[in-house]
C-alpha cells in the first residue's frame, strides 16, 4: 500500500500537478548533482586543518623539507595527500583535526602564551578542557589585560584575524589614573607619533555615566601594548584595560576566567570578515 503523503504545499495547488512543474524539477534535481571527489587534499591544506600554521605558513614549511608524506620528504607545490598516506612533520605523525573555535574572557595575571619558561599562569590552563585537540591563542593580551580573547586551532583563520591589512576591530575600555583632558582626546583623535610610527585610532570617547578617567577606544592596529603606549606617551598611566569586543566577538553573559564555543553562526561571520 502506497503511504500517504503529509507535507503540506503553500503554493497554488496546480503548480504541483503540472507537467511542466516536475520536469522542471527533475532538470532542476540534476543540475544540483554534487560531483564526487577522490578524497585527496592539497598537502598545506592538510597542514592548516592539522592545526600546524596557515596555508601559506604552511608553503614555506614544505619548501624548506619539514614536510614528508609516506616517509618520503615532499617539497613540490600543490602536492595532494591520498586517503591511507601517513604525513609527518618535524618526524611526528600529524592528522587532519576538527576545527575548534573558544571564546574566553581573560582574567588578569596570565599570560597569552602556549607555555611559561618561569613558570607563570598561562591562559591555556583557562581552556585545557574546552576542547579535544591542541588550539591557541590568536592574538595577544598583555598579563595585566583582561577580556575577549580567541583560540582556535584553524590556522588560515588565525593568521587572518591577526594579518593588518584585514583591519580587525577591536574596543577596549580604559580605566586611568587621573581624568583625560579633553585636549589629550583630541591628539589622539588626529593621531600620534610613537616611537615605531604614527598611530590613528578608529574613535575614542568617554564612557557614558562613567568619570572622565574612563574611556572606550576602538582601534584596528595589532602592535604590542598599543593602547597603553597611547595614554603612556601623553603621561598617563593605565590602571585598567579591559577589551570588551574582538572581530564582533563579545564577553556579554561570560563571566571573567570563563569559555565558551562559539556558535555556528559566529564561526561563519568570522570567516566572511
Amino acid at each position: 500500500m502506497k503511504k500517504k503523503s503529509t507535507q503540506k504545499h503553500t503554493g497554488p495547488k496546480k503548480n504541483f500537478k503540472s507537467k511542466n512543474y516536475k520536469q522542471r524539477g527533475k532538470k532542476a534535481a540534476k543540475s544540483t548533482n554534487i560531483p564526487k571527489t577522490d578524497g585527496t587534499m592539497r598537502l598545506n591544506k592538510y597542514l592548516a586543518h592539522a592545526g600546524i600554521a596557515s596555508r601559506r605558513e604552511a608553503d614555506e614549511l614544505i619548501k624548506i623539507g619539514a614536510v614528508s608524506v609516506n616517509g618520503d620528504i615532499i617539497t613540490e607545490m600543490g602536492y595532494k595527500v591520498k586517503p591511507g598516506d601517513k604525513v609527518q612533520f618535524n618526524g611526528e605523525t600529524i592528522k587532519p583535526e576538527k576545527k575548534v573555535y573558544v571564546l574566553l574572557n581573560k582574567p588578569k595575571n596570565f599570560i597569552t602564551t602556549t607555555e611559561d619558561e618561569k613558570g607563570r599562569k598561562t591562559v591555556m590552563e583557562l581552556v585545557e578542557k574546552s576542547a579535544p585537540v591542541r588550539i591557541y591563542p590568536v592574538g595577544r593580551l598583555d598579563r595585566n589585560t583582561t577580556g575577549v580573547l580567541l583560540f582556535t586551532n584553524d590556522g588560515d583563520l588565525a593568521k587572518k584575524l591577526t594579518h593588518p591589512k584585514h583591519k580587525v576591530e577591536k574596543i577596549y575600555h580604559v580605566k586611568l589614573d587621573k581624568n583625560l583632558k579633553p585636549s589629550d582626546m583630541e591628539k589622539i583623535k588626529n593621531g600620534l607619533k610613537l616611537e615605531d610610527g604614527e598611530i590613528l585610532v578608529d574613535d575614542i570617547s568617554f564612557i557614558k555615566g562613567a568619570p572622565h578617567n574612563e574611556v572606550g577606544v576602538k582601534i584596528h592596529s595589532g602592535r604590542n601594548r598599543i593602547v597603553r603606549r597611547i595614554f603612556e606617551h601623553l603621561g598617563y598611566d593605565v590602571i585598567k584595560l579591559d577589551r570588551v569586543l574582538f572581530a564582533g566577538l563579545t564577553k556579554k553573559d561570560l563571566k571573567r576566567g570563563h569559555w565558551r564555543h562559539l556558535t555556528k553562526k559566529e564561526v561563519d561571520f568570522l570567516k566572511m570578515l
